[in-house]
């Protein structure tokens, strides 16, 4: 076959072998893993049917499609936007360029949400920038007792957060609202959780291409020391926490000793804890 081409009638399993060597050459970490995917996807089938029709070539038009979306990913864009969801927690939610895409820290952060959650009443919670509403999603699935807020800023956002909430079946318990931090939030809540920017400015640079390049710089950019965003949502938290409510961050490694500082400031008790690679990710609070 040669080079960046792929033959004139190739099955299934002769263009997943071309195709991981392909990305493997581009340091794509998993390469026949995002064949597969991306494959299924341009075939619209399940995985499984890969392995159970090893030898059917793809059609003309197949091959076109699939070349496409091979060469997108090789350049860069992450295989969520070319395959327009993500599993997030055992639920599926659709992505966008417009919106950050969901990483496994966050579901790390959903986890101690979770458990810090009271089960034996109703409940308020509260998700600051909810970009596709992951947070607030599985809240409200996996809490039955939780009335839910999701905010952002931006509208699209919102948009696409309304729409993951119908996709799992929670529009109804779950306030969409177009918020800067708190400036239009009313009221207290027992739990309020965000994934703020927090990447420092000078640091953007050197993030990998697919998220430098692909994602909301909005979503990314936490300011000069990466705790610009994280400073301006504190300055409403004592306002709408509940007494005996926590309040969960996730921050950036090496940025816990300053996040804690000015937690403490507005008057809650914190911790810093680390995520599962031993980085310093999350600040969990509780207002006395």
């Amino acid at each position: 076959m040669g080079g960046n081409t792929l033959a004139v009638e190739w099955t299934i399993r002769e263009i997943l072998n071309w195709t991981r060597g392909y990305f493997k050459n581009a340091g794509i970490p998993q390469p026949r893993l995002e064949a597969e995917i991306l494959l299924a996807h341009t075939l619209n089938v399940d995985r499984l049917h890969l392995y159970l029709s090893p030898d059917k070539p793809l059609t003309p038009e197949e091959r076109s499609r699939y070349r496409t979306v091979i060469k997108a990913r090789r350049t860069g864009v992450p295989l969520q936007h070319l395959i327009g969801e993500v599993t997030f927690f055992g639920l599926r939610f659709k992505v966008s360029a417009d919106v950050l895409i969901p990483r496994p820290e966050t579901e790390e952060l959903l986890e101690r949400t979770l458990k810090l959650a009271p089960r034996d009443r109703d409940i308020r919670c509260l998700d600051l920038g909810t970009g596709t509403g992951v947070l607030a999603v599985c809240i409200a699935r996996y809490l039955a007792r939780a009335g839910v807020t999701a905010a952002d800023i931006s509208e699209v956002a919102l948009r696409l957060a309304e729409e993951n909430a119908r996709i799992n079946g929670v529009s109804e318990r779950i306030a969409f609202v177009k918020s800067d931090w708190f400036s239009r939030i009313d009221g207290r809540f027992d739990l309020i959780v965000s994934n703020p920017p927090y990447v420092p400015s000078a640091s953007l640079k050197e993030l990998a291409v697919e998220v430098r390049d692909h994602e909301p710089r909005t979503a990314l950019d936490g300011g000069s020391d990466g705790i610009e965003q994280i400073a301006s949502l504190l300055a409403g938290v004592r306002d709408h926490l509940e007494p005996g409510g926590h309040l969960l961050l996730e921050i950036g490694d090496g940025q816990g000793e300053m996040v804690g500082e000015m937690i403490r400031g507005i008057g809650l008790d914190v911790r810093t804890e680390t995520d599962l690679a031993g980085k310093e990710r999350f600040a969990v609070a509780r207002c006395p």
